[in-house]
């Protein structure tokens, strides 16, 4: 019999429960999401808010969710000594009533929410402010097909999903996978939590599946954009259509095994507009999506083939320089070589993503534009 967790069911971040700290609440309810499928420009959105409003995002993870997981969150995680009362209610309604098509990816998404005053050729900036952890567990999954070893992990026939736990440790919270090769060990890992998934609504009238990632961001699962940092993504529909999913407690760069600590957060962003004209004088044109840190601007490369998407990246950053800073091409390409680390995103999204992470302060003394 599988022991029975020991979880302060006040800490769990039911619907309605718990702080708020943005101006306007989204839950993830089955009428509020989408499942395996992203906005696309048919996709009204749910409300509406200014530019600079805070929102505070209900998110519920897939893991425990799915399909080949049974569809039955509360005896899935019953089954690794969750109680019932820290399942989330909108995970069990999500399961019980929420449409997906056998074709679909995974991701529960929320529903667009639309921007004033944001336009094609704008940037709508998607500012990380907080993300709570909902419950205190979390599963890491690999199936077949996916993942960086696809034929030869999982071993088995069936997926193989690893349940992990949250503890504190010396004041801070971190995950934990119990090893049982050689008697139990437990392996703890500091949690980093972020979203997976960022984006805008497409101009398209067909839903983007929900696992490669795009110019519109999508299922970009860049671990570096935590609390604090932003994701400027170029707007291509009238009033942006923002939405959210996937959340993460921890990933590393890579997600190698396909996925990483999935586990529900309460995420709150402040949504900021940058007009097309200050966008061109402080990033440049952008492709795709651009990350930005308090140490770093974080150009990204998205393509089925790694080797493109880190030169995709390059380019990317090559430019964002050059119109930043004015500085010349080949000065920059070196200047790349020499200080600049282009991360490994992901492997495991059908489009493979790369990031660069370029240092501000090593442009101090650079007067900024031509």
């Amino acid at each position: 019999m599988t022991e029975t967790l020991e979880i302060d069911l006040d800490t769990v971040l039911q619907p309605g429960r718990g702080p708020v700290l943005g101006d306007v609440l989204v839950s993830s309810d089955p009428d509020a999401v989408l499942w395996g499928r992203l906005p696309a420009c048919e996709d009204a959105p749910t409300t509406t808010v200014p530019a600079g409003s805070t929102v505070t995002f209900d998110t519920v993870s897939h893991e425990g969710v799915l399909d080949d997981q049974g569809r039955d969150p509360v005896a899935y995680f019953g089954g690794h000594g969750v109680p019932r009362g820290a399942v989330l209610d909108d995970a069990v309604a999500i399961a019980a009533r929420a449409e997906r098509g056998t074709a679909d990816g995974p991701h529960v998404v929320t529903r667009p929410i639309g921007v004033e005053g944001a336009e094609p050729g704008d940037l709508v900036s998607m500012t990380l402010l907080e993300a709570l952890p909902r419950v205190p567990y979390g599963v890491v999954s690999n199936r077949h097909g996916r993942g960086a070893l696809p034929g030869e992990l999982p071993r088995g026939e069936l997926p193989v999903s690893v349940f992990a736990d949250v503890v504190d440790r010396a004041g801070a919270l971190h995950g934990r996978l119990a090893s049982v090769e050689d008697g139990p060990r437990d392996i703890t890992f500091p949690l980093r939590p972020f979203l997976g998934i960022v984006g805008v609504t497409v101009a398209d009238a067909v839903r983007p599946h929900s696992v490669p990632p795009g110019p519109h961001g999508g299922n970009l699962d860049i671990a570096l954009l935590g609390v604090g940092t932003t994701l400027h993504l170029p707007v291509q529909v009238p009033g942006a259509g923002v939405y959210v999913g996937d959340p993460h407690f921890a990933q590393g760069d890579g997600e190698v095994a396909l996925t990483a600590m999935e586990a529900s957060l309460r995420a709150t962003f402040r949504i900021d507009v940058v007009p097309r004209a200050r966008a061109l004088e402080e990033f440049g044109e952008l492709s795709g999506p651009l990350g930005e840190t308090t140490e770093y601007l974080v150009p990204t490369g998205l393509d089925a083939d790694l080797d493109e998407a880190v030169r995709k990246c390059v380019r990317q950053a090559i430019a964002l320089i050059r119109a930043r800073w004015g500085v010349d091409e080949h000065i920059a390409y070196a200047y790349l070589s020499a200080a600049t680390d282009f991360r490994v995103s992901q492997v495991v999204d059908l489009v493979c993503g790369a990031h660069a992470t370029i240092r501000t302060a090593d442009f101090a003394e650079v007067r900024r534009g031509r």
